[in-house]
This record gives C-alpha cells, sequence and structure tokens, in this order.
C-alpha cells in the first residue's frame, strides 16, 4: 500500500470510486474544477491499483476536505484511516491549525472515524444534501498541533 498524490492518470478510476460511495457524486468536471483551482488531491494505491482518494482544499491557517472515498470492497480494512491520517499530517506540514469537513449525518462508519481521529461535531447544516431525500451535514473540526 501506498499513499501519493494524485495525477490525472488516475481520474477514471477516481469517478468510479466515487461513483460507488457518494449518493451524489461528482462529475468529471467538479473534479477537473477541483484540481485547477489548486485543492490538494491523494490516492492510496495497492497492487491492484488505486483503491481510495482524497481531496482537499489549506487555504492557511485552515483546510477543509472536500471529498475522501474508499472502494466498498475494501473499507473496513484501515485504509480510510491511514488516508485521512495523510491528509491531516501534510496539512499540519503546511501550517494549518484547523481542518473542517462535512458529512451526512447517516454517515455513521465516517463519523465514528472522524471521532476517533480527534474531529469534534460542531454544527448541522439543515439540508445540505440534495437529493430525493434533502440530508443534513454534519460539520466537524479538527485542531491541529
Amino acid at each position: 500500500m501506498r499513499i501519493r498524490p494524485s495525477s490525472s492518470d488516475d481520474l477514471a478510476t477516481i469517478l468510479i470510486i466515487e461513483s460507488l460511495t457518494n449518493k451524489i457524486p461528482w462529475t468529471e468536471q467538479q473534479f477537473l474544477s477541483s484540481a485547477e483551482v489548486g485543492h490538494h488531491s491523494l490516492v492510496i494505491e495497492e497492487k491492484e491499483g488505486v483503491v481510495g482518494f482524497a481531496i482537499y482544499s489549506p487555504i492557511v491557517p485552515e483546510s477543509h476536505l472536500l471529498n475522501i472515498a474508499i472502494t466498498p470492497s475494501n473499507q473496513g480494512r484501515g485504509l480510510g484511516r491511514q488516508l485521512l491520517q495523510k491528509v491531516i499530517l501534510q496539512n499540519q506540514l503546511l501550517g494549518v491549525k484547523s481542518l473542517t469537513l462535512e458529512v451526512r449525518v447517516s454517515n455513521n462508519s465516517a463519523i465514528s472515524l472522524y471521532e476517533s481521529e480527534g474531529f469534534l461535531k460542531d454544527a448541522i447544516r439543515p439540508d445540505y444534501y440534495s437529493g430525493v431525500v434533502r440530508e443534513d451535514a454534519l460539520l466537524m473540526s479538527l485542531l491541529i498541533k
């Protein structure tokens, strides 16, 4: 397993992972726009190829985790935790003091992961996620020392 910066060659795989893990997946254009504006992007790779990704936007002293996902067949193996820890470390090296994110209130496994890494529940943003049934977002933050 290795974690590395993503490249344009990873986009097709990232789009597949996104479609498998997100109720309202980002479009190819959203990923391209994210890269164009300078968001940071990492992938986690195993022998069979890329199995996850993370995208974050540091504007020191803050940073925002925009998207993180692991293929369903690889979830529960600690890969998401390793990827999240790498995001936290990279932000720390950039001088970031606070990392924030939104997560669906129904995504208990992600919320548990974030809490276990020190994130705090800050607030609820009502009807944040669109779809047939709108869903609230839990806002979370991590103070980075």
